[in-house]
């Protein structure tokens, strides 16, 4: 995993992140190995991500978002509510000046 997210660098993503819909919805199975797979496997075409936590789910969002970051070795931008966002740099991306690769 990368190094830990500064503070300049989450704002950054938090920001970009309030443009994005959910991927991926939690239901009440909850965070399942084929979850947690197709999660790993978007993080192969992007950096940021959004998932939403539907009403029918009981568990908390923040032990959720920690789980899912846990299993696919990223970060937890941010969790509001029910949205989680999580962050996993992708090494083909190398910011090279522009921010825009996120």
């Amino acid at each position: 995993m990368s190094e830990k997210l500064t503070s300049k660098k989450r704002a950054y993503l938090m920001s970009i992140s309030n443009a994005l819909d959910p991927l991926f919805q939690v239901g009440k199975a909850n965070v399942t190995p084929e979850f947690v797979q197709a999660v790993d496997d978007a993080f192969r075409t992007r950096e940021l991500l959004k998932i939403g936590v539907l009403k029918n789910c009981a568990d908390d969002p923040k032990e959720i978002a920690e789980t899912i970051a846990g299993r696919t070795r990223s970060q937890v931008v941010m969790v509001v509510g029910k949205k989680i966002i999580l962050y996993r740099e992708n090494p083909d991306k190398k910011d090279d000046g522009d921010k825009r690769s996120v």
